[in-house]
């Protein structure tokens, strides 16, 4: 049975394996380096809220403030996440994070990362 609200699924086959991602520009707040980020929205809902995708961002620190709730695996590349607490939270490739909205700290990449999100 096909109804007129069925949705359509977005699927992204070996997300390991370097493509052309669209440019997603330079991140603000840089607090050193100049880190760009590349990637490709699989879903977003029409009322923007919600969305996923695959995200990449090369080396850089940058002040990070989470504005929805978001849930991460991370594939590839070593980052850390400082919280305004002090908290560390060290990123490696197989790394699962949630990071709730209002979370507020900085992002320091030191090899490129690529990640599978989704914001709520």
């Amino acid at each position: 049975m096909s109804g007129e609200n069925e949705q359509q699924v977005s699927v992204l086959h070996d997300p390991l394996v370097d493509r052309a991602f669209d440019d997603w520009g330079k991140v603000p707040d840089a607090i050193e380096g100049e880190s760009r980020t590349f990637g490709k929205l699989l879903h977003r809902n029409a009322d923007g809220s919600s969305e996923t995708g695959i995200w990449n961002c090369t080396p850089g620190t940058w002040h990070c403030n989470v504005t929805s709730d978001e849930f991460c695996h991370f594939l590839a590349g070593h980052c850390t996440y400082t919280s305004t607490q002090g908290e560390i939270t060290e990123v490696a490739p197989g790394t699962l994070a949630f990071f709730p909205k209002g979370w507020r700290g900085i992002c320091k990449v030191s090899d490129t990362i690529r990640k599978v999100y989704m914001i709520r």
